[in-house]
């Protein structure tokens, strides 16, 4: 090939690298992509699994996957998880027996008008969370026929104001003391509730609440009568309404008693299987197991809190719970952590001053609270099974066509998830 040839070729060859230039530039001003060959499967890369599972939680499990590749990926645009606490406490008396109404360390004369002072030092746990809720051992009346029985409570209608002060939302009014002065004295118990802006689930009742922060709880309360037919219908009816979340508030039980009798364990976890998320027991007056079961959690007894029944109880030791609620970026709603306070019921020592107080950790009190709590305290009952009154032993009702209790093994805590029993009057 000649000198001339070859300078043709070149020139030729760079006319057409020109051209190619060109083009490229005239697509890139469009904003097109250059075409790429596709690549063969050896040599294509996969994304790592921590991408695939957050790029899977974004997108909605119906949304086909040509729909999920031109979904929008900006991070504003994904639903955030949302979280919520729930306080639970032990029984709650604010007044006392007519007898003790003067005594210079009742409950009346302790308070006085300072109606912060039974939770002062509980407040934080309670101002700081989403729905406290307490059950209220006796009526605030200032009229009313006292009941014929030995132990008979009352406090002052003004009383509502120890629970907004401290951020109480809810009350149970399902217990043996509600009607301690009669029709007369539980109507005003209501007004009063009523008044302060006070929610509150009454025997064989349901009730919805829905916290500033969102969620609605839907709350069924029992006491000492229980069936499982009514166990059911009252929670599927909860749901139906739009309850979240479903706490069922039992009062049950041997006072007394450390562990939970049959009954108490048939029933509760019953109401789990039935739907219910958390089970919130009272009456016993000291500290029982807390039980997880399925997907929801058992408070067999967390004993007493601020509790005028009794100025001289034989046992201090009590707890408030307070339970992580967590509705998913999906709309379903869990249950998270739990958090245990070990509380005393008094904030000095040789009687009860109805101020309940936490408690210091590495101390003998606060690993008692917990040894009672998660099921592993031996120390004898303050009332024995035996000889407690056959009217706090609920037994299963005939309809579920069984005799006796069933026997069903009771699932493990695991160790340090409970970190938090009281004698009473009552």
């Amino acid at each position: 090939m000649n000198k001339q040839v070859k300078q043709i070729l070149l020139i030729v060859l760079a006319v057409l690298l020109i051209g190619e230039l060109a083009f490229l530039g005239f697509r890139a001003l469009r904003g097109e992509e250059p075409h790429q060959p596709d690549l063969p499967p050896a040599a294509a890369s996969s994304p790592t699994v921590e991408t695939m599972e957050a790029f899977a939680s974004s997108a909605p499990s119906e949304v086909s996957a040509t729909e999920v590749s031109e979904a929008p990926t900006e991070a504003s645009t994904e639903p955030k998880e949302s979280r919520y606490v729930l306080t639970f406490t032990g029984d709650c008396t604010f007044g006392s027996t007519a007898e003790k109404w003067s005594n210079g360390y009742g409950f009346v004369k302790t308070v006085g008008e300072n109606y912060n002072w039974p939770f002062e030092n509980l407040r934080p746990y309670f101002e700081a969370d989403d729905f406290t809720i307490i059950n209220l051992e006796g009526p605030l009346t200032d009229s009313g026929t006292p009941a014929d029985k030995q132990f008979v409570f009352r406090g002052l209608p003004d009383y509502t104001r120890i629970m907004t002060g401290a951020s109480v939302e809810a009350v149970t009014l399902a217990n043996n003391h509600a009607r301690d002065y009669g029709q007369t004295g539980y109507n005003n118990t209501v007004q009063a509730l009523t008044d302060g802006g006070i929610a509150y689930v009454e025997r064989d009742g349901t009730a919805l609440y829905t916290t500033e922060s969102g969620l609605t709880i839907g709350l069924y309360a029992a006491s000492f009568s229980f069936r499982e037919s009514s166990i059911r219908a009252a929670i599927s009816g909860l749901r139906e309404q739009g309850a979240e979340i479903v706490v069922c508030a039992f009062h049950w039980g041997d006072e007394g008693t450390y562990r939970p009798n049959g009954s108490q364990e048939y029933f509760g976890r019953l109401a789990i299987e039935a739907g219910a998320d958390i089970v919130w027991g009272h009456h016993p007056h000291v500290l029982q197991k807390i039980e997880r079961y399925g997907n929801g959690v058992i408070f067999y007894s967390l004993g007493n809190c601020s509790f005028g029944g009794n100025t001289y109880p034989k046992d201090y030791d009590s707890a408030i719970v307070q339970q992580e609620v967590i509705r998913g970026s999906d709309g379903t709603v869990r249950l998270g952590e739990l958090t245990i306070v070990p509380i005393s019921l008094s904030s000095v020592s040789g009687r009860n001053n109805y101020q309940p107080t936490p408690l210091q950790p590495d101390t003998e009190a606060y690993a008692r609270v917990l040894s009672k709590l998660d099921g592993s305290f031996r120390g004898a009952d303050l009332i024995s099974a035996e000889t407690a009154p056959p009217t706090q032993m609920p037994t299963v009702p005939a309809e579920t066509g069984e005799t006796g209790v069933p026997e069903t093994a009771a699932p493990e805590i695991p160790t340090g998830e409970i970190p938090g029993s009281t004698g009473a009057e009552s």
